[in-house]
């Protein structure tokens, strides 16, 4: 899949729910419309950020996939804020 974004916040190496912590406050230097990519490597930030997508108001979860990057998997997240 092949996502467009404006910018990239780069979260591996950061353990939950640090992903999803620091991804709010990079969502916020966004203007509306605009998609903000998270690369993390903790499990868990999936559900995160499902989760994260389901009650924010400003935000939509675009899309999720994972790469692999030097043999490690990559979870990769799509937000747009929204308003």
């Amino acid at each position: 899949m092949s996502q467009t974004f404006d910018q990239v916040f780069d979260a591996r190496g950061l353990n939950c729910p640090m992903p999803l912590v620091n991804a709010r406050k990079e969502i916020g230097k966004l203007e509306p419309g605009q998609i903000l990519k998270v690369m993390a490597t903790d499990r868990g930030s999936v559900a995160d950020f499902q989760g994260w997508a389901k009650i924010a108001k400003n935000v939509e979860l675009v899309a999720q996939e994972n790469e692999s990057i030097d043999g490690a998997t990559v979870y990769v997240h799509f937000i747009k804020r929204t308003v």
